[in-house]
């Protein structure tokens, strides 16, 4: 890994017992850490992922990329994809990323918050809900919030959900999700734009987006 406006350290994340392995990356006098939560079989490799981190390192912003599966178990998903949609699961391991950041010298004074993708956006929620004391942020790309459940309605955190304009389920299912929480989110439908961005430019506006919501809530929290 190259340097992303401060160095990209390789890191091993305490999940109970399971160790994750993960990219930190710290920007110089950054007061700042996002965390980032994928689902659909992505992994701390993700070029999209890895894109959007090294974005937000050059804004000033850190980043913590890290595997929600073990090894072993993003094997056996990756035939199976019977853990992409174990919601429990990935909150729990985001959980314990949160209360590992918390405790760690180098990020324990940070503001945190929390870069959501797909099933990776409830879990996400879940820890938000669970967390109120250490997330101050949330975005959602592409997500399914839908799947947080009762948690919905517990999250305190200013939540910024983003949808592709031609993802029509999941617009829908992000409407409905927002319409039982209780911190007023908001929600921003990118024009032409399918599930993964993947159209020119779309993601650059996701990234925009995100910067634009991570400064607001991250620099005073």
């Amino acid at each position: 890994m190259s340097d992303r406006s401060g160095a990209v350290q390789e890191v091993l994340v305490d999940a109970a017992g399971e160790q994750l392995a993960g990219f930190l990356a710290l920007p110089e006098g950054s007061g700042a850490l996002v965390l980032f939560a994928h689902g659909s079989g992505s992994s701390r490799f993700s070029p999209r992922n890895n894109s959007v981190a090294a974005r937000l390192n050059d804004a000033g912003i850190g980043t913590l990329l890290f595997d929600l599966l073990t090894a072993e178990e993003h094997r056996v998903d990756e035939f199976t994809r019977e853990y992409r949609f174990d919601i429990d699961l990935l909150a729990r391991r985001l959980l314990a990323a949160l209360d590992w950041v918390a405790a760690e010298p180098a990020t324990a004074r940070l503001n945190l918050g929390l870069f959501g993708s797909s099933t990776g956006a409830a879990a996400a929620l879940i820890a938000a809900a669970r967390r109120p004391q250490l997330v101050k942020a949330v975005v959602s790309r592409g997500g399914r919030p839908d799947l947080a459940g009762d948690e919905l309605p517990c999250v305190r955190a200013p939540t910024l959900l983003i949808v592709g304009g031609e993802d029509h389920q999941v617009i829908e299912l992000n409407r409905a999700a927002a319409a039982r929480m209780h911190c007023a989110p908001q929600l921003q439908i990118v024009p032409g734009a399918t599930h993964l961005f993947e159209e020119p430019g779309t993601l650059d506006v996701v990234v925009d987006l995100a910067i634009d919501w991570f400064r607001r809530y991250l620099r005073d929290a």
